[in-house]
């Protein structure tokens, strides 16, 4: 069964035979960690997995990498098999964040490996109005083999990277986080405020309409080609805090037909874990 790669709505996703994609819970709440998982364990679509932030989406042993380093890909395959996913097996992804904390970020671990993803338009929220069943009991997967996965380097960038992609004349570094976050009028979650030098901001927030869905595919287009002014969407480097939140204009643009932009996975809290590493306040100049 095939299943969109970008978003999908909640009939839709009602609609589909039970077995037939891996749902997943990913909410998430970066001022309590596990929050996600309480939730769950109180209602979750039927069938959920939980994925958790932390301790599947990120390997918190890594150090200068950012808040939230990606795993290594052997260990998100580890994390794939024991919710029970085989390659090939479309995975349907939500939170109560419009995608943002963090069914994007797992949407776009799975993309990047070319598997099938998708994330649920509007979100837990959207499956509650719509009166669908939810699940309180847990869920016990049955685990699946491991299967051998590898991130493709030309879609990940860290810092070396990062200076070297800066220094061509069309590259355009974007970060997600809210503006006053990137102009640096308060800082909640890292140890300094502001943005790369040079970054220039759009707030994931902007992908969504007032009901927490995705704005209309034609919208999104719009914006998107405004923003990037006739470069290549592969010029489009997105960062965020630390890696999350970017996944959702990385899920905005393929969903507006524009693919190929990169994530700065260390993003802001990776960047200033080098205290020599300048740093830039105040609005995008240029």
């Amino acid at each position: 069964m095939t299943l969109p790669n970008t978003l999908i709505d909640v009939q839709a996703l009602a609609a589909l035979p039970r077995g037939a994609c891996l749902i997943v819970d990913c909410r998430h709440d970066l001022t309590d960690v596990d929050a996600g998982r309480r939730a769950w364990e109180q209602a979750h679509l039927p069938g959920a997995v939980h994925a958790h932030v932390d301790r599947d989406l990120s390997d918190l042993g890594k150090t200068g990498l950012g808040r939230h380093p990606l795993p290594d890909a052997a260990a998100f395959a580890a994390t794939l098999a024991r919710w029970g996913w085989r390659p090939g097996l479309p995975v349907v992804a939500y939170d109560a964040m419009g995608g943002a904390l963090a069914a994007a970020r797992l949407w776009w671990m799975l993309r990047v490996l070319d598997q099938p993803a998708a994330v649920l338009d509007g979100g837990f929220q959207a499956w509650v109005v719509a009166g669908f069943p939810l699940e309180s009991r847990g869920v016990t997967p049955t685990p699946a083999p491991v299967t051998a996965l590898r991130w493709p380097e030309d879609r990940v960038l860290y810092v070396e990277d990062l200076l070297q992609h800066r220094a061509r004349p069309e590259a355009l570094l974007l970060d997600a986080r809210a503006t006053p976050r990137y102009r640096g009028d308060v800082e909640p979650l890292d140890s300094k405020a502001g943005h790369v030098p040079g970054a220039h901001n759009r707030p994931f927030t902007y992908n969504l309409d007032t009901d927490g869905r995705f704005k209309p595919v034609e919208d999104l287009r719009e914006e998107w080609f405004e923003l990037l002014a006739g470069r290549d969407p592969a010029a489009l480097v997105h960062m965020c805090g630390s890696g999350v939140t970017a996944c959702h204009n990385l899920l905005a643009m393929e969903h507006a037909g524009l693919p190929g932009s990169r994530l700065f996975a260390p993003s802001w809290s990776g960047w200033i874990s080098d205290p020599e590493r300048p740093v830039a306040t105040g609005p995008a100049v240029g």
